[in-house]
């Protein structure tokens, strides 16, 4: 009995006790640090009511608020005539901005200098901050925090997509208010890991961006001639002996800049095919399988060890699907990864929009060189691809692409530096990471309980 009274009731001293609903017990689930007194919301946010009457004449800028804490951007600039709300809010820079909608997904915000006078409607409620009791960045750092958000998820009330917090409810919370130049200190010691994070990220991507370059450089290839496609405006005269392609949309020529190592087509260093989709009809062939199944949609130049879905053996049997070697190149041939290349750390099959690169002929060409060459490469087999409504590569176009074949000791050597560059970039890539979970961990031990 006991326990279930302690699972199911809830003690609080009359004396403490503020309203009585469930609401006003929530914030005993908040665990803040008696270190701070605690104040509401609605002590030092004001609501800001300047209404705008929208001019069919006027542009206007207006904002929107990124679920996640994601900040606060330009969502669109319309003319007025095209706002068929014709009364809104103007936003000022430094106001405290909501959305009613994804609160319970993190929409809070600041309103920031660049969207200064931008307009929005009653589901974007603003306040001004009383900068004396409580700094704008602190509100928005507790803001963050996963209880906080649990608690605009139970204040939030409506349809499934349109669900609304009730933005007295949000004002009635209380929170820890250290004095401003504890804030401050506090803000400022997240703001620099989470700077220096973002500085690690940058170093990170610009390494990442140096690998084309550097190889490129290495096989004598200029930056500035890696174009396979030339759009068509007009009339163009193209030596016919340059012709690789040609279309009503493209015009695909040689390579022509003096390249140091000769061009071998992909399909005289491997073989090449596709896979296949067992039919969705038949459970049977999901249901219990086994043996990994491939979709474009999960690649993304890494080694697949797993896939969303598996097939069966009587599926491989019964469809086009079929079973590749671990070591194996995947490309994908149309959707929103076309290009894009994975190489399979398992044995699996794939779908028909995959190409198949297997049985790579490792006396001319290093597996993992081919592959490398074939990530930097992703925009020039987008650009190959045909047809208006879906562009679509073909194994066709596949098989002839070209790859500059230096000798096995010269690839060996250019696969060590990119190797080299790669876990230099996973190193910043994972120290940045690490960083901001430092400073979220350090945020929450100076207002919660441990």
């Amino acid at each position: 009995m006991q326990a279930t009274a302690n699972t199911y009731l809830k003690y609080i001293d009359l004396i403490l006790l503020e309203n009585w609903s469930v609401q006003g017990l929530l914030d005993a689930k908040f665990n803040y640090s008696n270190k701070y007194e605690q104040a509401k919301i609605g002590d030092f946010l004001i609501k800001s009511r300047n209404i705008v009457n929208i001019e069919d004449d006027k542009e206007y800028n207006r904002v929107t608020v990124k679920i996640n804490n994601n900040g606060v951007i330009l969502r669109d600039t319309e003319k007025g005539v095209n706002i068929g709300t014709k009364k809104q809010y103007r936003a000022n820079a430094g106001q405290f901005i909501i959305s009613k909608i994804d609160a319970r997904n993190g929409a809070f915000g600041i309103i920031p200098s660049e969207l200064d006078n931008a307009i929005v409607t009653n589901d974007f409620p603003l306040f001004d901050v009383n900068t004396k009791k409580i700094n704008p960045q602190f509100l928005l750092l507790i803001t963050t925090t996963k209880v906080f958000i649990k608690f605009a998820q139970s204040c939030s009330s409506g349809t499934t997509n349109r669900q609304r917090m009730d933005i007295d409810m949000f004002l009635n919370q209380k929170i820890p208010l250290p004095k401003l130049e504890e804030q401050d200190k506090i803000v400022n010691n997240f703001l620099d890991k989470i700077n220096n994070a973002e500085a690690l990220k940058r170093n990170a991507e610009d390494l990442e961006n140096k690998i084309e370059l550097y190889f490129l450089s290495e096989l004598g290839i200029s930056i500035n001639n890696k174009k396979q496609r030339v759009k068509s405006i007009g009339l163009q005269f193209v030596d016919y002996s340059n012709l690789v392609k040609w279309g009503l949309d493209f015009i695909g020529l040689k390579n022509n800049d003096n390249r140091i190592y000769k061009d071998v087509s992909i399909n005289e260093l491997c073989k090449i095919s596709s896979g296949g989709t067992p039919s969705r009809s038949r459970k049977e062939y999901y249901e219990g399988g086994n043996i990994p199944w491939i979709k474009t949609g999960e690649l993304n130049n890494e080694i697949l060890f797993d896939t969303e879905e598996k097939i069966t053996e009587e599926a491989l049997k019964n469809s086009s699907a079929k079973l590749y070697k671990k070591g194996s190149i995947i490309i994908a041939m149309y959707g929103a990864t076309i290009g894009k290349t994975a190489k399979l750390g398992v044995e699996a099959s794939t779908n028909q929009a995959c190409a198949v690169l297997f049985d790579i002929d490792n006396s001319m060409v290093i597996t993992d060189y081919l592959w490398e060459y074939l990530q930097i490469q992703t925009d020039n087999l987008k650009k190959l691809a045909y047809g208006s409504a879906q562009p679509n590569l073909n194994a066709g176009i596949i098989s002839n692409y070209p790859i500059p074949i230096p000798s096995i000791e010269k690839q060996k050597e250019i696969l060590d530096k990119i190797i080299s560059i790669k876990k230099e970039v996973k190193t910043l890539n994972e120290k940045s990471v690490e960083l901001k979970k430092e400073a979220e961990i350090q945020f929450e031990k100076a207002i919660f309980n441990s």
